[in-house]
């Protein structure tokens, strides 16, 4: 295996424990190690980006040995911006002397001409050293966040948004989507306690299920945007179907009057899953949370049978 191969193994580890929980540091100091020993040059680190990565895991890194070992293989690797920069200088300088001896042995003329040439060279030498160095303070750019709770619940969204396997074309990518999502999510309780947890757990849910597309598909064409889909309710994410059937028991229990009775209020919409007879009579109860449904228990009026009805 060449060093590049080899790198970009340790490379793509690192990326996966740097989104993951936190853990497997034991792991993460040997592949540094092994990075360590590795003939990394300039031209390596500007294919494979490798420093951005190791740059990136030590931020997210709570191990003191490896935020210790990331820092002193950042430091290294610099060493190859600062020489590629010496040469640069050294020609510079190399440049000038020859062109004061040009000017001794010359006419004035022809030093004059030579002296142009030379200003030339140095000026575009020096417009590429600038570039260069512009390039050089770009390769370890911040990420938007190291949070490892934050991170792990985008990647829950990103699978959630994609568990269909349906695209839109011109739309944003998942992973941009449940970025977006858990960053309104996140302005809303300002840290990673419960109620955000709860929070990011009620739209996978509702994201993943595919009896109800509606709900993906509109968040991904843009029809709801993150901060209304980051605040709506239970109710208002159900599907179609869901909301139908809750408007029915609605209706169906003014009409009869027969809300919170002990009786409970008959029904034809549901049927029993043991004798398949629609004589059923159901009782709604708020078990949760005030911002959740109700629950709805049925009892089969023929056979007895009780189920709950969510």
């Amino acid at each position: 295996m060449s060093a590049e191969e080899e790198v970009l193994r340790i490379q793509k580890k690192l990326t996966k424990m740097s989104n993951g929980d936190g853990s497997g540091q034991e792991q993460a100091l040997d592949l540094l190690k092994t990075l360590q020993k590795l003939p990394v040059n300039l031209d390596l680190l500007t294919k494979t980006r490798i420093g951005m990565t190791v740059n990136t895991f030590r931020k997210s890194s709570q191990d003191e040995e490896v935020i210790s070992l990331s820092k002193v293989l950042i430091k290294n690797w610099k060493k190859f911006l600062s020489t590629d920069k010496g040469k640069d200088s050294s020609s510079s300088s190399s440049s000038k002397k020859k062109e004061e001896k040009s000017e001794k042995n010359s006419d004035d003329s022809d030093s004059k001409r030579e002296k142009e040439v030379s200003d030339g060279d140095v000026k575009m030498k020096e417009e590429k050293s600038s570039k260069d160095e512009k390039k050089k303070q770009t390769s370890f750019p911040p990420p938007s966040t190291t949070d490892a709770v934050r991170l792990k619940c985008r990647e829950l969204l990103a699978n959630a948004l994609r568990v269909d396997g349906q695209t839109f074309e011109g739309c944003a990518t998942p992973e941009e989507l449940a970025e977006e999502l858990e960053d309104a999510i996140f302005q809303e309780f300002r840290n990673t306690d419960n109620k955000y947890k709860n929070r990011v757990r009620s739209r996978v849910a509702n994201l993943k299920d595919l009896k109800n597309p509606t709900l993906r598909t509109n968040y991904i064409i843009g029809a709801i945007t993150a901060v209304r889909l980051a605040r709506m309710t239970a109710e208002e994410m159900a599907s179609d179907e869901i909301k139908l059937l809750r408007e029915q028991f609605k209706k169906e229990a003014i009409n009869d009057a027969q809300l919170a009775t002990v009786q409970g209020t008959k029904t034809s919409l549901l049927k029993c899953g043991k004798c398949k007879k629609r004589n059923c009579t159901y009782n709604q109860v708020q078990t949760r949370s005030a911002d959740e449904p109700m629950t709805t228990f049925v009892l089969c009026n023929e056979c007895g049978n009780r189920w709950k009805f969510c």
